[in-house]
């Protein structure tokens, strides 16, 4: 665990008022144990739908869900760490487990439940393991591909994505002669790093370097990325847009405004009740360089935090969710992807033709740097990135004003690994 330096120490006291009114009491006077569950947006909605059964098959244990909305979710649990009123267990995004470990937070996994791990998909699994340590369970997962209008794609001379960059680019431009020089090939909202992260994980290099205490974003490979990234824009195949400038994605996805698309599993349900059924579209992989690419693992993990009294009640519980069968039914309330891989054999995942492309992809997918500072250190890079776009950089020096931003961000970092306080 990393010991709090005390200006962190002091900041967080700072949070510990806001706190106060979501704590609870663990057990009730009926004498069963009451778990705390904090969960977020769509699986807060929804799982107490599933968790009569579990309370059927474990007596005496009930189960309270509250839930957070995703845009304060993150500073609710820290605001509940500084004030010691975390949950028994919640769900955390798969970018905050590095982070929640890092202040001592989370309950490593009991060598009892170490059969959970089983079953995974080997970079969502490596996004919950902190210096080798398994401290989170994923509950689903997503990642992002791409989604396309096969009709236009097909009308180009084309029957499927084309899963190189070079044959790719060839494939949008030709979409764009039959869409029309009104419209464009592919939008990458420059508001947004996902897009660009895709591609920079395509190269052999890593994103951070010296024990991701500093950026690596000037290395070849992803300065081949950024230069990709940029050509999409300077031969008019994307948008210079940010999302707030598109009225709804659906609406211009249907009108051919763009073709292809990058997103994760949420969106097949917007298109399913959004596009016009004449209106044909399909999944497909990340292209890469040379082949198939890569991209990175998402989702949500559960966590039970060191400080709950009811250690074992919580892990009965993770256990329940993450049962391969709860998980297939979940996926019917929810459109959530299961976790475990065997739930994707279930016949409504096995049998949605917009599912069967996002296996493959995570079966690609690798793992990002598990570092606290990531999510800022990705935001600079988007905002680096859009100034390329605009003109301010070339690909050959935003790579290394990328990297500047980084070792800001990381100078804790390298300090505390020079101190020998951090792995």
């Amino acid at each position: 665990m990393t010991e709090l330096r005390p200006d962190r120490r002091a900041t967080l006291g700072l949070l510990a008022g806001a706190a106060a009114g979501l704590a609870g009491c663990g057990r009730r006077d009926d004498g069963s144990v009451h778990l705390r569950f904090w969960a977020m947006g769509n699986e807060a909605t929804n799982v107490p739908q599933i968790l009569p059964e579990f309370e059927r098959l474990n007596p005496g244990i009930r189960v309270e869900v509250q839930a957070l909305p995703w845009t304060a979710a993150h500073q609710k649990l820290l605001t509940a760490y500084a004030g010691s009123s975390l949950p028994d267990l919640s769900q955390v995004g798969n970018t905050w487990v590095s982070e929640m470990a890092a202040i001592g937070a989370i309950s490593p996994l009991p060598a009892f439940a170490s059969d959970l791990l089983t079953d995974q998909f080997p970079a969502v699994l490596e996004t919950n393991r902190i210096n080798g340590q398994p401290v989170a369970t994923p509950w689903y997962v997503d990642t992002r591909l791409i989604f396309y209008r096969s009709d236009l794609l097909e009308h180009a001379g084309y029957d499927a994505v084309p899963q190189t960059w070079a044959g790719w680019k060839q494939a949008m431009h030709a979409v764009k002669r039959v869409a029309g020089a009104d419209k464009y090939a592919v939008l990458l909202p420059l508001n947004e790093f996902e897009q660009l992260l895709t591609f920079g994980l395509q190269g052999d290099e890593p994103l951070l370097r010296d024990r991701d205490t500093r950026g690596n974003f000037s290395s070849p490979s992803f300065v081949a990325a950024l230069a990709f990234y940029k050509s999409l824009f300077d031969e008019g195949l994307a948008p210079v847009a940010s999302a707030a400038q598109i009225s709804n994605v659906w609406t211009e996805f249907e009108r051919g405004w763009f073709s292809f698309y990058f997103s994760g599993p949420w969106t097949i349900g917007d298109f399913r009740n959004r596009l016009k059924p004449e209106t044909r579209w399909m999944t497909s992989g990340v292209p890469g360089p040379k082949g198939p690419g890569a991209s990175a693992p998402g989702g949500s993990s559960l966590v039970v935090y060191r400080s709950s009294p009811h250690q074992e009640a919580a892990w009965k519980l993770v256990r329940f969710l993450s049962d391969p069968a709860v998980q297939a039914r979940f996926n019917v309330i929810t459109g959530n992807l299961p976790a475990r891989q065997s739930a994707w054999n279930a016949p409504a995942v096995a049998n949605d033709p917009y599912v069967a492309a996002f296996k493959g992809q995570l079966s690609r997918a690798r793992a990002v740097p598990k570092v606290p500072e990531w999510e800022r250190i990705v935001t600079e890079m988007q905002i680096v990135a859009e100034r390329m776009v605009r003109g301010e950089f070339t690909p050959e020096t935003a790579g290394p004003e990328i990297d500047r931003r980084a070792d800001r961000l990381l100078e804790k970092r390298r300090w505390m690994i020079e101190q020998g306080r951090a792995e």
